[in-house]
């Protein structure tokens, strides 16, 4: 239950119940209004602007409306006091009757509060990580992984049908790169001395075992076929174990896609795909022949001096219109994306997503614009970009080269520090905002490591019941027993938990919309230190303990609290992709 949703309808019907109509007497547009939480807590747990956004077309003062409408919201009686500030905000504090009712609802939708329906079921395809299948997945790729995988849950649980795609770029110059360096691992495995990796090709030695296995099935066959045939045959074999190794990288990140797109298909039958996409722009007008003129700064590698076939594609908001076919009769990048934005709407999606490094912030205008044009407006693209993340190690930065071979793996990562550490870090701070990820910050066990201090907040709670399962053996501590006694939490720091706990449906929401899932890290910090700060009230006030064996209705009503605050730290930690701990050591 979102209480901002419940009190925005609230307000609605107490301002349609003063009847205010415009200049021309025909009733207010009352979409503007909005209830949220007021900036300052002191002024009390929701403000509404509707006297300000609906005074000027009233024709009253904004202040006095305010006064009019919140002499109407004190007669609901889950409002304990209303006063107006400012210009006209109208402030309202709720009874803790309400609050004590609103931890029954919560204990009562367990894992499944804050779920929403606001997605409606719109189906949406997140794109994330797509790293060419030429080598494993280093720390760079961290960033985008996580974002793109915790977006997506997000989104799932807020209602949507999401898909996650990974697209392998298989089809570029690049593979060919990595098939040499491949077939040179290859000889290297018959017992050819290959001497140094010559520049241009992909040194790393995680294409030995690559080479290993072409010896093992080819023997030395594929050295007696013409270059090209040989060649085929390791790129196949090496994309796959490539894409093997990525799987294996992301798996121990808790990364799992539904969909791996191969690029190649696109190009497949004649480059059935592309065409096809081609065709129906043209059918509707978006391509053309035309000539160019020469991009300000540097040439793109797709600019030509003559005549090409061009996407219009400056009509659906890009910047320069954008060759399709290249002198030589294939197809450029841009067609390519032509054919595969295609195909996710042919495949019904009606929100399409891209997570990208902060490196392709030129694609996004022509991937909008694209869209654009092939749905005929009717589908939403949105590019998240994520930005450079910062590896330190003994307060030195490290250094990374893929093409030199020097670079820390995502499995070293991992390995060292655990799946749920990068993916909370890698969630503190907005996508395209710099990171550092520091090896000794986010291992050591204090308030400054953020994944920690909520880890520790989910293990406290466990610790409580089974602090009471001891004092209290005959105890019923199930949800539904529990959920009875909220009536008797008074104390302000209990209520302020409650508060914070309504704050989640909110932030679900919110983060969906605006497609950005830091804030749930954000928020699960917030939550934990409101929980660490009663549980250290109670360590200088017995009476603020939450297990008081003189007192078994009082620890049950604040063990239901408890259950709460493990339950949303459960499902928060569960969309970002981390694990919520019963205990620490």
């Amino acid at each position: 239950m979102n209480i901002f949703a419940d009190f925005n309808e609230r307000v609605i019907k107490a301002v349609q119940g003063l009847d205010l109509k415009d200049k021309e007497g025909a009733p207010l547009e009352l979409s503007r209004i909005t209830v949220e939480p007021p900036r300052d807590p002191s002024h009390g747990d929701l403000a509404t602007n509707a006297a300000m956004v609906l005074a000027k077309n009233a024709g009253q003062n904004p202040r006095a409306l305010a006064e009019t409408l919140a002499a109407a919201l004190r007669a609901d009686a889950d409002v304990s006091d209303v006063d107006v500030a400012g210009p006209g905000f109208v402030n309202m504090r709720l009874s803790d009757g309400f609050w004590q009712a609103h931890l029954k609802t919560i204990l009562a939708e367990g894992s499944d509060y804050g779920r929403s329906g606001i997605g409606a079921g719109i189906k949406t395809n997140v794109e994330y990580v797509s790293a060419n299948p030429t080598g494993p997945m280093h720390v760079g790729h961290c960033r985008g992984a996580v974002v793109g995988d915790a977006l997506a849950n997000l989104l799932a649980f807020a209602g949507y049908d999401v898909t996650k795609e990974y697209l392998i770029n298989d089809a570029g110059a690049q593979i060919d790169v990595l098939a040499r360096s491949a077939m040179l691992r290859y000889r290297e495995a018959l017992g050819e001395a290959i001497g140094e990796i010559p520049a241009g090709l992909y040194p790393g030695d995680y294409l030995v075992p690559v080479g290993q296995s072409l010896a093992a099935e080819f023997g030395r066959t594929l050295l007696d076929m013409p270059e090209d045939e040989a060649l085929a045959l390791v790129k196949e074999r090496t994309i796959d174990a490539m894409m093997a190794m990525i799987r294996e990288d992301l798996a121990l990140l808790n990364v799992h896609h539904e969909v791996f797109f191969s690029e190649r298909t696109l190009h497949a039958e004649n480059a059935r795909k592309i065409r096809t996409a081609i065709n129906e722009l043209t059918l509707k007008g978006h391509i053309y022949k035309g000539t160019l003129p020469p991009p300000k700064g540097e040439k793109s590698d797709d600019w030509e001096d003559r005549e090409q076939t061009l996407f219009r594609s400056t009509e659906v908001g890009d910047d320069m219109d954008r060759p399709l076919v290249k002198s030589d009769g294939s197809f450029t990048y841009f067609a390519a994306d032509v054919g595969y934005i295609y195909d996710k709407i042919s495949r019904g999606f009606n929100e399409l997503i891209f997570v990208l490094g902060a490196d392709h912030g030129g694609y996004v205008k022509r991937l909008e614009a694209l869209a654009k044009a092939v749905s005929d407006g009717k589908v939403d693209l949105t590019v998240l970009l994520c930005n450079l993340v910062k590896l330190y190690r003994n307060g030195e930065q490290v250094r990374m080269s893929k093409r030199s071979g020097e670079f820390v793996t995502l499995r070293e990562v991992v390995e060292e520090v655990g799946p749920d550490a990068i993916r909370f870090m890698m969630l503190y701070r907005k996508n395209d905002a710099p990171l550092d990820f520091d090896f000794a910050k986010v291992t050591e066990q204090s308030k400054d490591n953020p994944v920690f201090y909520v880890q520790y907040a989910s293990a406290r709670c466990h610790s409580v019941f089974r602090q009471a399962k001891e004092q209290l053996p005959d105890g019923d501590f199930g949800r539904d027993s529990l959920a009875g006694y909220g009536h008797l939490l008074t104390d302000e720091g209990e209520v302020g938990l409650i508060r914070k706990l309504a704050e989640y449906p909110r932030m679900i929401e919110s983060a969906a919309m605006a497609h950005e899932p830091h804030r749930i890290a954000f928020y699960l910090y917030d939550l934990a230190s409101t929980l660490h700060s009663l549980w250290n009230r109670g360590t200088d006030n017995n009476d603020l303990r939450f297990v008081k064996v003189n007192s078994p209705e009082l620890t049950y009503a604040r063990l239901g609290l408890v259950q709460a605050v493990s339950d949303v730290l459960s499902s928060g930690l569960a969309l970002i992709g981390a694990a919520a701990p019963t205990e620490m050591r």
